[in-house]
């Protein structure tokens, strides 16, 4: 039985979350297509909404350790679940991300998202992503304000390894700007499909900035290991014992 109430929050809860993205999506649209700022603060209504439903509908509450970077930042963070891009975008005041292509297809959203600067990589074409992201910060495409980038490219659920790519080092050689580390738990209580949360704690957490000046090749092993040392640790803490 209770599985069966929890199951049906669940449906209650993800229901009303993908409701309220379209909504507000909508209702922001017009406001867009005269002002940039609307499409972010669309974003960030929603992620803040999500966190607030998550809490009272699944039990599962949402924390951000660490100080929340204000003004230009490469932001490298560990990407477990979507509840981790929502936390980011909730906390972040001028957040852009370095996203999939196939993101901006999704009619409204997409375009939403287009305009609040994200930059779109087609991760299908390696050699010609980087260049064209390269070249699009290069160009002024991302706002001012933190660009986020997953080092790793894709969800990475708990348990599993993917190398860490070198766009992020590329990035970091060529802003000149700080980088700051996130780690996170949130795959341990988000599941990558269905409706299996868990209730609980779910941590994203803001490490020490990574200053400008190493190679790559140092700042490419100094990012993995405090990404992952951190993102263990909060595993860890939420109970998680990799297999």
């Amino acid at each position: 039985m209770r599985y069966a109430f929890h199951w049906l929050r669940s449906l209650l809860f993800t229901t009303q979350m993908y409701l309220a993205m379209i909504v507000l999506a909508l209702v922001f649209a017009l406001p867009a297509l005269v002002w940039r700022g609307a499409s972010f603060f669309w974003m960030q209504s929603f992620c803040r909404w999500t966190r607030f439903t998550a809490a009272i509908l699944i039990g599962l509450r949402t924390e951000v350790r660490g100080e929340v970077p204000t003004g230009a930042y490469i932001v490298a963070s560990k990407h477990q679940a979507f509840l981790d891009s929502i936390t980011l975008l909730s906390v972040l005041d001028a957040a852009r991300f370095i996203m999939k292509k196939e993101l901006t297809w999704i009619p409204v959203i997409g375009w939403h998202a287009v305009r609040m600067g994200c930059i779109p990589v087609d991760r299908g074409k390696r050699g010609k992503a980087i260049s064209k992201m390269m070249a699009d910060v290069k160009s002024g495409q991302a706002k001012p304000g933190q660009l986020i980038i997953y080092p790793q490219g894709t969800r990475v659920p708990p348990g599993e390894t993917l190398p860490y790519k070198m766009g992020t080092a590329l990035l970091y050689s060529q802003l000149g700007q700080d980088c700051i580390p996130v780690a996170t738990n949130v795959g341990v209580f988000w599941p990558r499909k269905g409706l299996a949360y868990k209730p609980g704690l779910a941590v994203i957490e803001f490490l020490p900035a990574i200053k400008p000046g190493l190679s790559n090749a140092a700042f490419m092993a100094e990012l993995e290991s405090r990404i992952e040392s951190a993102s263990n640790r909060l595993m860890a803490e939420a109970g998680f014992t990799p297999k």
